[in-house]
């Protein structure tokens, strides 16, 4: 969970009467006096990390994957007497995934939480025949460092990776073959080797013609 991340967390228990103060969807219905639930309504992280949660106040969640932030909020509402039994699910609201590639950068949008590595690489469209598949990085926030690790989608052995599986705000970042740069670097360089061999042949002509010339003198 990072910042200005949206979520939804949702508190339920045996007793429904129990949970209402601690839902944000109740306390709206409450207030405009409708049955209709606001589907709308989500906690923003805001920039310190932290949500605000009806009763239990200040939460601060960056940091903490969506299971350890439910089991917070969970023995949080055990140790204050509030719920005995309480169920709690945290969902991101906006599981997006970032994508850096030689033709820039887009933001991918996963419709639920479970994307992997492999799925990824599918919606981002961008892998083309020049990309090195031999070294497409995966970064990540772990314990409040980014941490890059490199993955090659054609080995069985990705199967078995920790970064397989994609989370909240993960980037993934790909990189042209030397070959890609040696077309490049030619294309870049290709006008002045053409004017170069347009001079080298005018010159070549030139000297034909002088040659021409001077036998035609010696004659």
């Amino acid at each position: 969970i990072s910042p200005y991340d949206e979520l939804d967390v949702i508190i339920s228990s045996f007793d429904p009467e129990l949970a209402k103060p601690f839902n944000i969807q109740s306390l709206a219905r409450i207030a405009s006096g409708t049955s209709g639930i606001n589907q709308n309504l989500a906690y923003l992280v805001d920039q310190y990390g932290n949500i605000e949660l009806p009763v239990l106040g200040t939460i601060h969640a960056a940091g903490l994957t969506r299971l350890q932030l439910q089991d917070h909020v969970k023995q949080l509402l055990i140790d204050g007497n509030f719920i005995s039994d309480p169920y709690v699910m945290v969902r991101f609201r906006d599981f997006k995934i970032f994508f850096l590639g030689s033709n820039g950068g887009k933001a991918i949008t996963v419709p639920n939480e479970r994307c992997t590595f492999l799925e990824a690489l599918a919606l981002s469209g961008d892998l083309n025949i020049y990309t090195n598949r031999k070294k497409i990085a995966v970064m990540r926030e772990v314990d409040g460092r980014m941490v890059m690790r490199y993955l090659d989608p054609r080995s069985s052995a990705v199967f078995h990776d920790p970064y397989f599986m994609m989370q909240q705000n993960d980037f993934i970042i790909t990189q042209d073959t030397r070959y890609k740069n040696f077309l490049d670097s030619y294309a870049q360089w290709s006008p002045i080797f053409s004017l170069f061999s347009s001079v080298t042949g005018l010159a070549s002509l030139y000297m034909s013609y002088l040659v021409l010339q001077n036998t035609s003198t010696t004659k």
